[in-house]
């Protein structure tokens, strides 16, 4: 006879019923079974109930990944990802074999060690300035736009190095490229399996999942901890026994290198890339509970546990360098992957599976827990898979839970691909599943790595900023000589271009189209994100020994490239508005961005109470630079002529650039300049890819129109978003995802104008809710409560003191705070009341 003693909470299989409990114990095996009572589904989490196909494994044998698209369905639009700002990877949650995509962000094809050396990778700059005075002189002598001008950039502004692979027959500007994948094989089938799960739980960090299978429970959990520095994937069974895996790993195929036995239940790849020899190593030990674990043909064998932990550490051997020697071959070498990797396995097995994971969630939820949101006091409408309510959105149903959810998983994906002491996140964050992809996984610097970085301070992950500004570092040695080559030897300061990589590139590509291949304000804007992390947390030590000089030496270029001309203005010429229109001599893009790096500079100098001389003459040519224009139809013009087309849906909208994400246009200070601004976006309209919708949202949102910001965010979530919320260009780009958790943000706070303005841009569909723990410029932490579409309470937590500005509608209250206190705001009737709290 089978006894069977049961307490709430547990699942297992009597006579084909499945019965919940928290302890099972069953006398056939005289072993507890104790099931997972913990719903990842609950809480904050994306989640699907279907498995994935094994289509896309190793996709690079059907596509190698060079085109617009991704050709894998499954990682692309209903994977997980997970990392902890450098080693990453997607989960697949396929059945009968797991499959798992890794990446290491540091593991790039390209630069100096490709054939042909540091000389040959270095020498990619044109001498433009030589041509520099006739371009000038053109726009004189035809009075504006002409194809003088035009020619003499196309052929004289671009660069000596290729974009594409075969471009050159040695590929120096690289790629981003998969470190492989992981198959686990399970022996399960798909057919036999039932209440299937697959989750990835924003609370904590983890992926899950889960189904029944043969009367038990099977568990999977993966998670990538920044502490560790490992990756963890643990394979659970609520029956003892039932665990009978194969792990393989499937390598890069454009590198060399061999899987071998690391010890008796562990495997090790040491490998090179074909491109430059860049040396990565992955390790894999398996630790089973019970059971037996052997290594063999380079696979790790579980026979019988009750449960197993894999523990993974990959690394490069790619080091940061600040100060590259244009001679050294191995400028940008310097870490042993083999020790590293070593060394990080043995201190994570010495730790064990629960030391690693509650490190790991104590250091995320330090992060993520800063800030909660509530709209409409939202709950799950219904407990239903993402996709499904993303189809259920799509179709015109209300979920207030799903654009909380995305806004929070904007802030997931920054956490976990942009950490302290790595690389920041490029076009994909930190996640890709093939060897080559779309614009080379780059970092691409006329938006796209900015956006990445717009809900970084005010969504409180200020830490997830610091890679940006020390990849920046990275880029002034060589930008500086970038400048000289195409302004003259005299030019002061450093810039980059469009496309950079992380061995330093900063010069134009060799594409003669100046449409895309043009942007050298991309440095003064990388600048302005310096001053953005100064202003929002007030460390006045950074600014002083680190973001000064960067600010600075960008200010610098920013005045020595313009023209001064004869009517006594600066303007930029030759200039373009990215991917957009002609060459100009005054695109007002370019002149936005000048106007925002001139005011930074201006300011810090005055903090730090240094270079007065240099402070007079930021302040001269601000106040000459080429003004903003109003067009024919009432438009802010894009550029110096006035020859917008009113009927152009082009996605971007550069010329806005003073709206969002700068400070220059206001409807407080600039109303008329507002006006125009709101009249190009109502002609560029609100469809578009996925981080322009992204963009465009920040923009409503600084118009003060919430209701049209919320029908951007609403188009962003509908068309532009993946089934695992993904932002989809398409193909899947991440600067969507943080441009609309930027953008969401902007609706209830904004603080660019000297106040901390509440509610700004609130729409009619979120008439009550609450937010905690948004940051504003002056290191002010703030939560708001509102109810019936009124501000009923805010709470400003000082973490530097002084003065805080607080504006609400129309009205206004200034007030001292000190250093640590918090002070509550109640709003009755257009008045203030402030407690100390």
């Amino acid at each position: 006879m089978r006894r069977v003693v049961v307490a709430a909470g547990c699942i297992f299989l009597l006579s084909c019923v499945y019965i919940k409990a928290e302890e099972c114990y069953a006398e056939q095996t005289s072993v507890a079974i104790a099931c997972d009572t913990v719903d990842y589904t609950k809480g904050l989490s994306v989640w699907f109930d279907t498995p994935n196909d094994l289509s896309g494994k190793e996709i690079w044998t059907v596509n190698n990944g060079n085109s617009g698209s991704n050709p894998d369905f499954a990682w692309e639009q209903r994977s997980f990802p997970i990392g902890n700002g450098s080693f990453g990877g997607n989960i697949l949650g396929s059945v009968e074999t797991e499959r798992i995509t890794l990446n290491e962000k540091s593991l790039w094809k390209g630069g100096p060690n490709v054939p042909g050396g540091a000389r040959y990778y270095w020498d990619a700059n044109k001498e433009g300035y030589k041509v520099l005075d006739q371009i000038r002189h053109s726009f004189i002598q035809f009075s504006g736009i002409n194809s003088v001008a035009t020619e003499l950039t196309r052929n004289n502004f671009n660069g000596k190095c290729g974009y594409e692979p075969d471009s050159e027959e040695s590929f120096r500007f690289g790629s981003f490229t998969t470190m492989g994948e992981f198959h686990i094989d399970t022996g399960i089938a798909e057919s036999e399996i039932s209440d299937y799960r697959r989750i990835l739980s924003l609370d904590s960090a983890l992926v899950v999942v889960q189904f029944n299978a043969g009367g038990d429970c099977f568990y999977r959990k993966f998670f990538s901890s920044y502490p560790d520095s490992i990756m963890i994937y643990r394979f659970e069974c609520t029956r003892p026994g039932r665990q009978n895996l194969t792990f393989r790993y499937v390598a890069n195929p454009q590198a060399s290198g061999s899987v071998e036995a690391d010890g008796t239940t562990g495997i090790v790849y040491n490998g090179r890339l074909d491109s430059n020899g860049m040396q990565f190593v992955i390790r894999v030990r398996a630790v089973a509970e019970s059971g037996t674990v052997t290594v063999e043909n380079g696979a790790i064998k579980v026979i019988g546990a009750d449960n197993v932990t894999f523990y993974v550490a990959g690394d490069t051997d790619y080091k940061m360098n600040y100060n590259p020697d244009f001679n050294d071959d191995r400028a940008y070498v310097g870490v042993d992957p083999v020790m590293t990797t070593q060394n990080n396995l043995d201190f994570a097995l010495a730790k064990g599976y629960d030391a690693v994971y509650n490190a790991h969630r104590a250091d995320y939820s330090a992060l993520f827990d800063r800030v909660k949101i509530d709209l409409n006091e939202s709950k799950l409408v219904s407990d239903i898979p993402t996709d499904m309510r993303l189809s259920n959105y799509r179709n015109g149903i209300s979920d207030h839970y799903l654009e909380e959810l995305y806004f929070q998983f904007g802030r997931y994906l920054l956490i976990a691909s942009s950490r302290a002491g790595n690389l920041p996140a490029n076009l994909q964050g930190l996640w890709h599943n093939n060897v080559e992809g779309p614009w080379r996984v780059d970092y691409h610097n006329n938006i796209n790595l900015q956006m990445n970085y717009w809900p970084a301070c005010p969504a409180n992950l200020s830490e997830c900023q610091t890679p940006l500004i020390e990849y920046i570092r990275t880029l002034v040695k060589p930008g500086e000589r970038t400048a000289k080559a195409y302004y003259g030897p005299d030019t002061r300061g450093w810039t980059t271009s469009v496309s950079s990589n992380i061995f330093g590139f900063t010069s134009p590509l060799s594409s003669r189209d100046m449409s895309w291949n043009f942007s050298f304000v991309a440095g003064p804007w990388l600048a302005t994100h310096v001053w953005e992390y100064y202003d929002y947390t007030r460390d006045e030590d950074f600014l002083r020994t680190t973001g000064y000089e960067l600010i600075k030496g960008s200010a610098e270029f920013a005045v020595n490239h313009l023209w001064y001309k004869p009517d006594g203005s600066y303007a930029a010429a030759p200039s373009t508005s990215p991917e957009h229109g002609p060459v100009d001599q005054g695109a007002t893009f370019a002149h936005a961005v000048v106007r925002e790096i001139l005011l930074d500079a201006i300011e810090a100098s005055k903090i730090l109470n240094v270079d007065a001389s240099e402070r007079e003459e930021w302040q001269e040519v601000l106040n000459k630079l080429m003004p903003y224009k109003i067009g024919r139809y009432g438009q802010l013009m894009e550029w110096s002529a006035d020859i917008d087309d009113p009927k152009d849906k082009h996605r971007h909208v550069n010329h806005l650039f003073g709206l969002h994400p700068g400070r220059t246009i206001s409807p407080i200070t600039t109303p008329e300049l507002s006006t125009a601004s709101r009249i190009v976006l109502e002609k560029r309209g609100d469809g578009a890819t996925g981080w322009s919708m992204g963009w465009k949202l920040n923009q409503w949102a600084r118009l003060h129109d919430g209701n049209h910001a919320y029908l951007l965010f609403q188009n962003l979530l509908k068309n532009g978003t993946a089934d695992n919320l993904w932002d989809m260009h398409p193909p899947f780009q991440i600067d969507g995802n943080f441009g609309g958790t930027a953008g969401i943000i902007e609706m209830l706070m904004q603080s660019h104008m000297g106040f901390i303005h509440l509610l700004p841009a609130l729409p009619d569909k979120w008439a009550s809710g609450d937010v905690i723990g948004l940051c504003a410029r002056g290191n002010f932490e703030v939560d708001i409560h509102w109810e019936k579409e009124e501000l009923v309470k805010a709470v400003i937590r000082s973490g530097s003191g002084g003065m805080c500005s607080i504006r609400y509608k129309d009205s206004m209250v200034n007030f001292d705070t000190k250093a640590g206190k918090s002070y509550s705001l109640i709003y009755d009737n257009s008045l203030f009341r402030i407690l100390e709290n």
